[in-house]
């Protein structure tokens, strides 16, 4: 929640503070702040039969990138798997020695002989001139030129002692596509952008750099994440228009009249339209989450309307005119209306005003619902009565509306004799409801836990790594191995490799590309088992193959991320860790675990005879220098290369850095001008070292990074850890997560929390409506049924508990509270009006209100079909939602309707007394509707 600006100025400052503790030589830290996904929205890949690497991206970095970082949108174009030339100046330290030239006398004719000067200017007193002297060298023969020492009157030039060329700055990584040599740009989009658009325009341009490119080279686009979410709107689209007919038809099967119909058909769009002009209002956009609130707000914008059509044809059948029966149904149902659209509002405003991850995604889909929610109250109380005065009428039509009638009249009467009879054993029911009230909280423990559901996206990540002696040559050729695996996958289209991925020569990252979902019979998660078991068995390098994350911003890598932290030194804490290792991997609830650092790289220290140096005269500064420039290819200064500044870089060639054997061949000049062996100013020491030290939260810390096994879901694999932990680490030990276990660990379970809020709020605002205490906590003994109905679906495998069913179950919060609200409010009525006693009124409440509760929750239901037969991109997200939102409504208005009659009786205070005889309305004025016209 942190203004990521903020922070970067605060660690800019922070550093900038400590900058004078590190050498003068070395370059100052660069800072990187990424926001939303961590992953670049897509890939360009630049490849050429003919062209070395260093050719085309210099191509790149003069032609292709800024035009790519000049589009709107595009924050930053990144280069991978690129060569930068550079001018590598490979000594030879036999003939450095034959010639008496030492690493620093290189060094120094480097600086003192590729200057760049300003020359100033002269100026009389009507003419001033520039000037410029040619004090640096740009060309491979001026630096050759080069003298370095004079030696018996002979000039000894720099090509005597070196081989120099245009090289590359690195020669430890690279690029591939599909096999072949390449060089990415990763497109990075502006925080807050929209992708599609962003994708678009670069779509747009790369025909126009395309045209300019030299002939021999092409482009190509391996990775496009906007390709996924174009699609899955567009079955979100499609999905809406699906729900919107479903829902239209079922209303008229179950009103049996299409002038009924008609009027909670009009309040569809008008919802929608009015849902969609307070999005416009706020600022928010028209996208995959914004979309599927639309879908979901299909069913719940009818509700109103339904209730409203039903409430005034029961005044039509008693007598009443269209005009008289539409005022005063509308006047009886102004309570219950607005409790149900407050109710929905509270369920969801909370989610808009979260924090982290969730409240980022979900900020723009929960005001969008609730937005339309308002709305169509408003239709139901203003619209949907005038409708129903003007195209109602009095007369029965049409044989199939007799039978609809006939149909909910059979469905009442059975209803209504069954509740009878149960309400006889009330408190059975009574223990039943508090029963299912435990058993949510065992079917939730039970569940599967994750983030969020995996997307099939028609790609998987690929992360490799080799011993830490490799070298990019080994990676090299272990990667063709993998892409030999590859071929294997009949689902295999393409493939993009970086290696020396993170900096590291062992190291390789890439993309394992498939076909559509709909153009092959396996599903992404069956070809990653295959595909893992078979990269498993190339031996000689460590692959693991993970999908991209389903959710944008939920960290990089892969999936599980277990970090152990201690203040011990780094050796225990491998030991540590190697034993946490071991146990999970006996666990089986992993198909892939590693740790991200192995403890395996050997490392020679240099043990330097100090007494030796200084009787030489020679210090250590002479031969922290000479190492460097033998060995560590760190540039000198910078020449100029058609108009583009590039590094000089000077190092002994490969083959006299093999071994530290080869430190024999090295000299240093002494106090007076002999040249010393290195060899005998040095003495070696191997140790085994990682790679490099990691700190989380300034302690010593080893990350474990794995995938969890088929059917172990990321809430399973990380409890496991932390159970496995407990009993392995020492005392002295701790852990946290990182990437997107650390989102699941701090936002896994944020909506539940939101869960308690939005009941406490509903309790709140219903007890205000009501004016009682009481009658809140009837209504909401509803939400137990729902829960536990769609929590037993989940628990028996068909789903997850994860951001998105989880708010399925907030929905079905608001959604099945609307059935306790019409039952209790008619019954208080009937108890006023009618001078009913509390079993009578309850009674006949639930029966005369049977048949709006069944409709809405039809219509709900109906709506959410769409999600659960959802195919394509985002369908697993969808189903999921749909799954809980059917399952939880469809047993929860079961149970709803023998549940809650039986806690009023149970609770409820007696309302009669509360009026005169007068005010109450004569009885069996409140009557069953029989037929809709």
């Amino acid at each position: 929640d942190y203004d990521p600006k903020d922070a970067v100025a605060e660690i800019q400052a922070k550093v900038a503070s400590q900058r004078n503790v590190l050498p003068k030589e070395a370059d100052d830290p660069v800072i990187d702040s990424r926001t939303g996904d961590s992953s670049s929205l897509m890939y360009i890949a630049f490849h050429s039969g003919t062209m070395h690497p260093s050719q085309i991206t210099d191509y790149l970095l003069r032609v292709v990138r800024p035009r790519l970082q000049a589009i709107p949108g595009v924050a930053k174009a990144t280069m991978f798997g690129h060569k930068t030339f550079a001018m590598r100046i490979w000594l030879d330290p036999k003939k450095m020695a034959a010639f008496r030239v030492t690493a620093n006398d290189v060094r120094q004719v480097l600086l003192s002989n590729n200057y760049l000067s300003g020359a100033g200017e002269t100026k009389g007193d009507f003419v001033a001139v520039d000037l410029s002297a040619t004090t640096d060298v740009s060309r491979v023969e001026d630096f050759d030129n080069l003298v370095v020492r004079v030696q018996d009157g002979t000039l000894v030039r720099l090509s005597d002692i070196a081989e120099t060329e245009l090289g590359s700055e690195d020669y430890d990584s690279g690029g591939w596509y599909n096999g072949e040599t390449a060089v990415y740009i990763g497109i990075d989009p502006v925080p807050g952008s929209n992708p599609l658009d962003v994708a678009t325009r670069v779509h747009h341009a790369i025909p126009e750099i395309e045209a300019q490119m030299p002939t021999a080279m092409e482009v190509f686009i391996p990775y496009d994440a906007s390709e996924f979410i174009e699609a899955s709107i567009k079955e979100v689209f499609r999905t809406l228009g699906e729900a919107i007919v479903i829902v239209l038809l079922v209303i008229f099967i179950c009103l049996g009249s299409v002038r009924a119909a008609c009027v909670p058909a009009i309040a569809v769009p008008l919802s929608l339209v009015g849902g969609a002009f307070l999005m416009l209002l706020m600022g928010f956009s028209i996208n995959l989450l914004t979309l599927l609130a639309m879908v979901l707000s299909i069913g719940l914008v009818v509700d109103d309307a339904i209730v409203v059509v039903e409430n005034i044809h029961r005044h039509i059948e008693n007598g009443l005119s269209t005009y008289d029966a539409s005022i005063r149904g509308a006047r009886e149902l102004w309570l219950p209306i607005i409790a149900m659209t407050t109710t929905l509002v509270a369920v969801y405003a909370p989610i808009g005003f979260m924090g982290g991850l969730v409240g980022s995604l979900f900020i723009e889909f929960a005001f969008a619902l609730a937005g339309a929610v308002v709305i169509s109250g408003i239709v139901a109380l203003t619209l949907s009565p005038m409708l129903c005065s003007k195209i109602f009428k009095s007369s029965r039509q049409g044989w199939f509306e007799q039978a609809v009638e006939d149909s909910f009249a059979a469905l009442s009467k059975m209803y209504a004799a069954l509740l009878h009879r149960a309400l006889d054993f009330s408190s059975v029911i009574i223990l039943f409801g508090l029963a299912v009230l435990v058993c949510i909280y065992f079917l939730f423990t039970i569940a599967q836990n994750e983030l969020a559901p995996t997307e099939d996206q028609s790609i998987l990540y690929v992360s490799g790594r080799g011993p830490e002696t490799a070298t990019v040559e080994y990676t090299r050729h272990y990667a063709h191995k993998i892409i030999e695996v590859y071929k294997t996958i009949p689902e295999y289209k393409e493939s993009f490799f970086m290696l020396g991925w993170g900096g590291t020569p062992n190291s390789v990252f890439g993309g394992f590309k498939m076909f559509q979902p709909h153009t092959r019979t396996r599903s992404q998660t069956e070809i990653q088992q295959e595909l893992q078991r078979k990269l498993s068995s190339v031996a000689g390098v460590e692959v693991s193959a993970f999908p991209r994350p389903s959710l944008p911003g939920s960290g990089r890598g892969l999936p599980v991320q277990f970090v152990v932290l201690t203040v011990e030194d780094y050796s225990d804490l491998n030991r540590t860790v190697d034993a946490l290792l071991d146990r999970a991997l006996d666990s089986g609830k992993f198909i892939f675990l590693q740790k991200a650092i192995e403890f395996t790289r050997p490392k020679t220290n240099i043990i330097l005879d100090r007494n030796r140096a200084g009787e030489l005269g020679i210090d250590m500064e002479e031969i922290g220098r000479s190492l460097a420039l033998f060995l560590g290819g760190n540039y000198v200064n910078w020449f100029n290369f058609e108009g583009r500044s590039y590094k000089v870089i000077p190092q002994v060639a490969r083959e006299y850095r093999a071994s530290y054997d080869m430190l024999q061949g090295y000299y240093v000049r002494s106090g007076d001008g002999e040249l010393i062996p290195l060899a005998s100013l040095v003495s070696f020491e191997t140790t085994v070292e990682p790679s490099n030290r990691t700190q989380f939260q300034q302690l010593n810390s080893l990350i474990l990074q794995g995938i969890p096994a088929p059917g172990v879901s990321m809430g399973d694999a990380l409890d496991y850890l932390n159970a496995a932990a407990k009993n392995v680490l020492p005392r002295e030990y701790s852990w946290d997560y990182a990437g997107m276990a650390r989102q699941y660990s701090q936002q896994g379970n944020a909506l539940i929390v939101t869960f308690f809020v939005s009941l406490i709020i509903i309790y709140l605002v219903l007890a205000a409506q009501f004016e009682s205490w009481r009658d809140p906590l009837i209504i909401l003994m509803s939400v137990p049924m729902s829960i536990a109905g769609a929590l037993a679906f989940i628990a028996w495998g068909f789903g997850t508990i994860n951001i998105y069913t989880q708010l399925g179950l907030i929905t079905l919060i608001g959604v099945i509270t609307k059935n306790g609200i019409l039952i209790v409010e008619f019954a208080n009525r009937l108890q006023i009006t009618e001078g009913h006693s509390k079993r009578i009124a309850i009674e006949r409440a639930a029966m005369i209100r049977l048949r709006p509760i069944l409709m809405t929750s039809v219509a709900m239901i109906v709506a959410m079909a769409p999600l659960l037969a959802a195919s394509g991109p985002g369908a697993a997200s969808r189903f999921q939602m749909g799954l809980v939102i059917t399952t939880g409504l469809g047993i929860g208005t079961i149970f709803t309707l023998f549940v809650v009659p039986a806690y009023y009786l149970f609770i409820a205070r007696d309302h009669y007394g509360t009026v005169s005889d007068l005010e109450r309305d004569p009885p069996g004025s409140i009557v069953p509707s029989n037929n809709l016209s």
